[in-house]
């Protein structure tokens, strides 16, 4: 039988090119982005949107590409593991009304690479959650590339398993009494102040 270890995939550049029959197509990584990843306030490219907006608050080396099964969604480098979450008032299709934010915190099982089926306890994997809001209610301005249009809460894991050990979603009114929001320009300095348990 095979040995199918885990793949470690690397950082692409974008140039990197199709090719068949050992000859370069016109296209490229880069052309595969715009078309795949340009509608970033898409519930799913927003959620991976807001993961690398989190990351770069948090100086998180971005030459490890994000994983994509991992347990947790960032690593800082003092070893906080960090679970992100998003959600809007604005979505991509027709709306007759805003949505209502709301934010899984649903537990898991998660298996390692090393191992091929899941195996452990339920619970929720991370250190700390960050809820992503993208607050902003004017479709003619909203855009999730202008950083002061979204709103960030910041829990310890052990506070939601406190407070909400059961339940696999959150709305916004019980989370804003759990925590106040913070702009991505304190993320840093909170997320200290938290592990440090200031």
């Amino acid at each position: 039988m095979n040995n199918l270890d885990s793949i470690t995939p690397s950082i692409k550049t974008g140039n990197e090119q199709l090719y068949s029959s050992n000859t370069n197509l016109s296209y490229s990584v880069l052309d595969f982005w715009k078309w795949s990843n340009s509608d970033i306030l898409s519930n799913a490219t927003r959620g991976k949107f807001a993961e690398f907006i989190i990351a770069t608050a948090l100086d998180i080396d971005l030459n490890t590409p994000s994983e994509e099964w991992g347990a947790y969604d960032l690593l800082t480098e003092e070893g906080v593991k960090i679970e992100v979450k998003t959600s809007a008032y604005i979505q991509t299709w027709k709306q007759v009304a805003y949505s209502k934010p709301i934010f899984s915190i649903k537990p898991s099982i998660y298996g390692d690479k090393e191992n091929t089926s899941y195996q452990g306890t339920i619970r929720r994997q991370s250190d700390i959650y960050i809820f992503c809001l993208l607050n902003e209610k004017d479709q003619k301005i909203i855009d999730p590339l202008n950083l002061d249009q979204w709103e960030f809460y910041i829990i310890p894991t052990s506070i939601l398993n406190k407070e909400k050990p059961t339940q696999s979603t959150i709305s916004l009114r019980p989370l804003q009494k759990l925590t106040g929001s913070v702009s991505y320009h304190l993320l840093s300095t909170e997320i200290q102040k938290i592990t440090k348990g200031s």
